[in-house]
């Protein structure tokens, strides 16, 4: 019996991330998207929007701003985050987007004192000498600024570097700078590293808010994650709140403050004379 023969390669097998004409043209399309955001980012067309963190108590009273990066395209449309956001979270580009915008909120910031901004960041950006630089930089031009400035860290990113992470945090708070933890229980949960890390602010991730108010499933899920944030001391926020039950049920299960479209979508336009000096709550003292 003879053997059979090998089929012809195509050009597709000669390179294993393009398996089918269809991974090429994703492949094709992600190249595309990356190479505009590079773009983006070198000519500058980027815009911070802000959505407000409202008390669950009483909405009408700010807690802080979360600032969202735009990035835009030739004909000034926004690049959808989701777009981009995954490919580039472990490369240089990742870091670059974290120094634009920790350098956005901090301006903002610094034309509007009395207002309380959180911005994202990746756990591998404390390793980033430029980033580093434009925090230390603004800390020492305004040491007062520190104190009212959230840096937030998605769980999935905290628990990559830790040992980079909890000096780096220990050294920030002494400017008065919190720490919210992202994203809290949408994925795989170090309660060890947590504890150890301390977040100030678990931000509830938003798919465990959907429709929270009306499926017993998802209200024991929430419970749960409620209570771990709060038995490792961290002041409850919950995202993606969309509509009254939701807001009013999560209120009712210890949820300090809520941030979702219900109270206002990330404009790049906000009104900042709404800022109340709200300061959320930590055991009974004020979150500082």
């Amino acid at each position: 019996m003879g053997f059979l023969k090998e089929p012809k390669s195509s050009r597709f097998d000669r390179d294993p991330a393009l398996a089918s004409p269809l991974a090429a043209a994703i492949s094709a399309q992600d190249r595309e998207t990356l190479a505009m955001v590079a773009s983006a980012l070198q000519d500058r067309r980027m815009r911070l929007a802000f959505q407000p963190v409202v008390y669950a108590a009483d909405p009408s009273v700010i807690g802080f701003f979360e600032g969202f990066i735009r990035l835009l395209n030739l004909r000034d449309q926004v690049i959808p985050a989701r777009d981009f956001m995954p490919a580039v979270e472990q490369q240089q580009l990742g870091r670059e987007i974290d120094c634009a915008a920790l350098q956005m909120g901090l301006m903002a910031m610094q034309r509007n004192p009395q207002i309380r901004v959180s911005v994202n960041m990746s756990a591998r950006s404390v390793g980033y000498r430029p980033w580093i630089d434009i925090l230390r930089r603004a800390l020492q031009e305004s040491p007062k600024m520190g104190s009212n400035l959230i840096l937030e860290i998605s769980e999935g990113s905290a628990l990559q570097v830790p040992d980079v992470l909890k000096p780096f945090m220990a050294d920030m708070r002494e400017h008065g700078i919190v720490f919210a933890l992202d994203d809290f229980g949408a994925g795989t949960t170090s309660l060890r590293l947590l504890q150890e890390l301390g977040f100030e602010i678990a931000k509830i991730d938003g798919a465990l808010v959907k429709n929270v108010d009306r499926s017993p499933e998802g209200q024991a899920v929430c419970r749960a994650a409620i209570a771990v944030a709060q038995e490792l001391g961290m002041y409850v926020v919950a995202e993606a709140v969309e509509t009254e039950g939701e807001a009013k049920w999560l209120h009712a299960a210890g949820v300090g403050c809520l941030q979702g479209y219900l109270f206002g979508p990330p404009t790049v336009t906000p009104d900042f004379r709404a800022f109340r000096h709200g300061r959320p709550a930590l055991k009974g003292q004020e979150l500082a």
